[in-house]
């Protein structure tokens, strides 16, 4: 909803409202009148022309340019034939015939155009009652005044008002072209990249043409990580990662078969079961752990880049443990191994080079789905990840 809606709905209420307070202060002061015929005219007129343009104030687009001016010129016209109405007008400080709704057709101008339109509307009706007063006093220069101030500021406001709505409007539409970036930066390093650095890997170990291939692929993939970290993670942040990691494809990552329907809650354990083997020691509850399938799935790619990180690292005899613990208000997964651990500031490092298995693949993930991802490692004593994801947050 626009910032300004709530402006132009007070509106709306404020102009049939003020009409039936003028109606009534002529029935309470009609003796008053000198010719109350003209009066009955305007205020009915005031009526027809509240109730009819009812619509014409409930946004912006509707208020348009020639229903201000028409809606100002009633506002001058009824202000003008006060004195004709009470010929004791210009010698009493007494309400004009339209009395405060005036003020709905300035405001109208304020919310149009704000602060500029407000005064040059403000101005008209502040010469209008000056003329009409004949002789003002230093009470109808006071209301005027206040009028004139008072639509100026909420013209002032309601520019601020839609400045601040662009911008905010713009910021959410870096943040979605951020996030699917980023999702995309995580999709490439689960595949492409892995595949490039086997590919260049296996090359090498080949020799001859498959050689010049590996290196063919070598290049591609410094070309592509460059590509990938470049507007994604600042060189000033300081996340931490395991460096490149092996393809998760080759180690059966868990398909989106039937066990992920988008239909309704989707069991983590049978996502992360795959991982289980012979040197992966995984531990779950003994009910579902049910999450949004999109959630789900989410967890278990981190997972898997967890994994790819110890593979990769602590070597081929290093074992892994996955733990499951299903809270009330979250779910916390933890990987661990006993490999070597990871050095001192070799984490930024592999960053600083695109290597963003655990700024996008894993850290990116949780942080998309509300959770956050902790990492702990001391050398010589192996690695920890804990990955929460706040329940409420992941169904969103």
């Amino acid at each position: 909803m626009s910032v300004e809606q709530p402006l132009w709905r007070a509106l709306s209420a404020y102009r049939p409202l003020t009409m039936v307070y003028a109606v009534l202060i002529f029935v309470l002061e009609r003796d008053k009148f000198e010719r109350p015929w003209i009066a009955v005219a305007f205020l009915a007129f005031l009526a027809v022309w509240t109730l009819v343009t009812f619509s014409k104030v409930a946004n912006a687009v509707s208020c348009t340019r020639r229903f201000l001016v028409a809606d100002l010129v009633v506002a001058l016209t009824g202000i003008m034939l006060t004195p004709l109405a009470d010929a004791q007008a210009q010698q009493i400080d007494g309400p004009t015939l339209p009395t405060i709704w005036t003020a709905g057709s300035v405001l109208a101008f304020a919310l149009k155009g704000g602060w500029r339109w407000a005064a040059v509307a403000s101005s008209f009706v502040a010469v209008a009652n000056i003329l009409e007063r004949a002789h003002p006093s230093r009470d109808t220069l006071h209301d005027v005044l206040l009028v004139w101030v008072a639509s100026i500021a909420i013209g002032y406001v309601v520019e601020v008002a839609r400045a601040s709505e662009r911008t905010l409007a713009r910021a959410l539409e870096i943040e979605a072209a951020t996030r699917e970036r980023e999702r995309l930066a995580r999709d490439i390093h689960d595949s492409v990249l892995q595949v490039l650095a086997m590919v260049q890997r296996r090359g090498t170990a080949l020799g001859g043409e498959a050689a010049e291939l590996g290196r063919m692929a070598g290049e591609q993939e410094i070309a592509l990580r460059t590509l990938v970290s470049s507007g994604l993670v600042p060189a000033s942040r300081t996340p931490e990662d395991h460096g490149p990691a092996t393809s998760a494809a080759g180690r059966g990552r868990p398909s989106d078969d039937g066990r992920a329907d988008e239909r309704g809650p989707c069991d983590l354990r049978s996502l992360l079961a795959p991982y289980s083997g012979s040197k992966v020691t995984f531990a779950e509850p003994g009910a579902p752990v049910l999450l949004e399938p999109a959630a789900a799935r989410e967890l278990a790619a981190a997972v898997s880049a967890a994994l790819d990180n110890v593979h990769r690292h602590a070597g081929t005899d290093a074992r892994a443990w996955i733990l499951v613990e299903d809270w009330p208000d979250e779910v916390i997964v933890t990987v661990r191994d006993d490999g070597p651990g990871i050095p001192e500031g070799r984490l930024a490092q592999a960053e600083g080079e695109g290597r963003l298995g655990v700024a996008l693949s894993i850290r990116g993930r949780l942080r998309d789905l509300g959770g956050t991802a902790e990492l702990i490692s001391v050398p010589g004593q192996g690695t920890e990840v804990e990955l929460k994801v706040p329940r409420g947050k992941a169904e969103r």
